[in-house]
């Protein structure tokens, strides 16, 4: 697969590590079809790479559904998906209004998660009519895990069991799709500088940053769409976790 000739999903592509896939994407050629609730900001982004919008909820079987066909009629194919929309709470399991909110936990997982594998499943069913390629390839899925999977800190329990699901999810997707040859990635990010960080303090952003490992920075959404892009044109990586996050361990 070469991103010139990619047809693109990207959920959360209004903003953060999703706007600067479905960027990267365009610019070397691909079709971008974003996903999000965020229509003023989707529309715009989309207008200025010649893509679509489409108002998605990741968690409705019906909205996904909809979208991926109208997706798949702008762009004639899918055979990329990019799944970066999600939340991330904060709550310990006890805190001092009580035990954490069974809402919030329950609204992470759907979103993070669930969500993740209804744009999955769906987007896989149209990639698989695809016409192969030389080697098989008719599409990849690329789903957006954290490091907080592996190295989950004080706070982040749900967010933390929504990224590790991501990852557990991996390579059994991906020996379901190897006979319609669908590749199943995920990425792992570290501390990225997302509009969500860009509203704190830039004390505390320094100080996330000092805690990075090399370079001692917080990481660029364009580097996790730099490394997207590169999934998706060598067709050997499939089934495996990618963490971009300058070795930093989270205490």
């Amino acid at each position: 697969m070469k991103l010139a000739t990619t047809c693109a999903v990207i959920t959360g592509g209004a903003s953060g590590l999703g706007a600067a896939t479905a960027r990267h994407f365009a610019e070397n050629g691909a079709r971008v079809a974003l996903f999000d609730l965020n229509e003023e900001a989707g529309t715009a982004l989309a207008a200025e790479l010649g893509g679509t919008f489409h108002k998605v909820d990741v968690t409705s079987e019906d909205s996904v559904a909809s979208a991926i066909a109208a997706a798949k009629d702008a762009m004639g194919s899918i055979n990329a998906t990019v799944n970066c929309a999600g939340i991330a709470p904060a709550a310990t399991t006890i805190g001092k209004n009580g035990p954490h909110p069974l809402h919030t936990f329950q609204q992470t997982i759907d979103i993070n998660l669930v969500g993740s594998f209804n744009v999955a499943r769906l987007a896989a069913e149209v990639m698989a009519q695809n016409d192969p390629e030389a080697d098989g390839a008719r599409g990849v899925i690329i789903n957006t895990a954290s490091i907080a999977a592996m190295d989950g800190q004080r706070g982040q329990a749900a967010y933390a069991a929504s990224k590790g699901g991501i990852v557990g999810l991996s390579l059994p997707m991906a020996r379901d799709l190897a006979r319609s040859g669908i590749r199943v990635m995920a990425i792992a990010p570290g501390i990225f500088l997302t509009p969500m960080l860009q509203g704190l303090p830039q004390e505390v952003q320094d100080q996330l940053a000092s805690d990075v490992t090399c370079p001692a920075r917080l990481g660029d959404p364009s580097e996790y769409a730099r490394l997207a892009g590169f999934i998706v044109e060598n067709g050997y990586l499939n089934g495996e976790v990618i963490r971009i996050d300058g070795a930093l361990r989270m205490q």
